[in-house]
Order: structure tokens, then sequence, then C-alpha cells
């Protein structure tokens, strides 16, 4: 029986660490990878390198940027007396498809899940709680996932904010419960947005 060659059995394992991706999966990207023309495979290569060194996490809200600050941080026109704050990047980018929400963001990189021994020093929740503490905010809407970690990790926010005198709201139930942002159509986004209730 043929065996693979270290260099292409390396690439599959290293696909295969990949979320989502199981070792059929790696097998086929690999075997892909290495039909398509040595540009395009480049390519590949030089987006992760370059992806890699330039993005990084804003320092304001933790949002992906290619430079201190995220292009919603500087944006003047966004609505500064308003926070969302999410788990993760790609939530920040699912609200923004929805296209009614105009406030600021602040993205935790994560939620409270014990079982995994991820608690809230993990999280970026010291320093949203320094953002509020400016007092230029005056609602904090809570987008965390409708799932048990998601629901807890709105919880414990929410108490830490209860000392400050702030509006504080959670997403319309629209969004079925145990779902993710990420892969919520827009317009069921877009009236979670705007149907948010007191938390």
């Amino acid at each position: 029986m043929a065996e693979l060659s270290d260099s292409v059995s390396n690439m599959i394992d290293q696909l295969a660490r990949l979320p989502g991706i199981g070792r059929k999966s790696a097998e086929r990207l690999a075997y892909h990878i290495l039909r398509v023309p040595e540009s395009e495979a480049f390519a590949l290569a030089d987006s992760i390198r370059t992806v890699r060194e330039n993005v990084r996490y804003c320092e304001i809200c933790f949002n992906l940027a290619e430079s201190e600050m995220c292009n919603i941080c500087r944006d003047p026109a966004r609505d500064q007396k308003l926070i969302c704050v999410v788990q993760q990047p790609r939530d920040l980018m699912a609200l923004e498809q929805s296209g009614t929400y105009r406030g600021l963001y602040h993205v935790l990189l994560g939620r409270i899940a014990p079982l995994e021994n991820i608690g809230p020093d993990q999280l970026t929740i010291d320093q949203l709680m320094g953002r509020v503490s400016q007092g230029t905010f005056e609602e904090v809407i809570m987008a965390t996932n409708p799932t048990v970690e998601g629901d807890g990790t709105a919880l414990h926010i929410s108490n830490l904010l209860s000392e400050f005198d702030i509006r504080l709201t959670r997403l319309a139930r629209g969004i079925t419960t145990g779902s993710i942002l990420e892969y919520t159509n827009k317009e069921i986004l877009a009236d979670a947005l705007s149907g948010r209730q007191p938390l």
C-alpha cells in the first residue's frame, strides 16, 4: 500500500486541525491544493500569512482590525451612546450585515463556559466595564448567543453593570434559543435588534 509523502501528510494533519474539518475533508482539501495552479496555491498561503501578520484586535472594542482601531471605532457617524456586546467578531459582522444598527460594539472574545474552564477573567469584560464607567453610554445591548453559556455571560455582565445608571437590553428572542448569530439571517437579526427588551 502506497504511503503519503511527509509533506502531504503534514498538510493533511494541519488542515484537519481547522474547526469543522475532519480527516477526509482535510484530504480532499490537500489534494485540491495539489491540483490547482501553483500561483493559486501560493496565493492561499500568502493570504494566510498576511492575515496572521497584519490583523489584530482593536484596542477599544476587540473587533478585528489592521491598525490600533477598527473602522467602526474610527467612524464619527456611529451612535456614541449605544454599545452592543457580542461574543466574537463574526457576530459583530452578522449584526452589521443586518444594516439596522449604527452604534458601537464590544467583543468579548468568547463566553463564560465553566465546563471548558473559561471564566470571566479570560474575556474582555474588564475592558467593557472600563468603557461603560466613562459614562458616555446610555444603553448596553447584550447580543450574546441565545445559549446556556451566552445567557450566563449576559447575566454575569448585567449584574456587573447594575451599579451604573444605564439602560440594559437584550436582543429579542426572534433568534431561536441554541442558535448562533453568525448563521442567523439578516432579517431576523434586524428584527431582534429593533425589538430588543430590557434585561
